[in-house]
């Protein structure tokens, strides 16, 4: 059994839920969809258990009504593992990861400045990449952001 398989299983018996939404692309990939209720528990399974020690990127994305967040985390053997949640636009809020992944910063900024996500327990800090004095309410990485003239 391949080790992207051990990890899925691994998955699937702690949260069966996620039966079937599982999808190993390719070797070293894997990728699956949790909802933002159970998205803390399995996200902190895949780091303290699973031992996802790397934080590779974070991805935010408009869907329309919902915006998408997909965390890339890797271990040391260099499998990603792909992680996506949605949250609404009108309460669009997720916990930081900062406390395992210091780094994880920057992106969760650029998710509060670009998409609007509000990022619960973020430590005090500038805003990125937007200047100081954007408007508060402007996310220019929304589909429906029209500049100002």
């Amino acid at each position: 059994m391949s080790s992207e398989e051990k990890i899925k299983q691994a998955l699937v018996g702690k949260f069966n839920f996620l039966g079937g939404k599982i999808l190993i692309s390719r070797q070293r990939r894997i990728f699956f969809q949790v909802d933002p209720e159970q998205f803390n528990d399995v996200f902190d399974y895949t780091v303290q258990q699973l031992h996802f020690s790397c934080l590779c990127a974070i991805t935010g994305l408009d869907e329309g009504e919902m915006l998408g967040i997909i965390y890339h985390i890797a271990d040391t053997r260099g499998i990603v593992l792909n992680i996506k949640t949605t949250v609404s636009k009108i309460h669009p809020l997720l916990r930081t990861i900062t406390f395992y992944f210091p780094g994880g910063e920057i992106y969760e900024r650029e998710l509060m400045d670009l998409l609007g996500v509000q990022i619960d327990s973020l430590p005090p800090g500038s805003r990125y990449p937007l200047p100081d004095d954007w408007p508060q309410d402007e996310f220019p990485l929304r589909k429906d952001w029209k500049p100002k003239k």
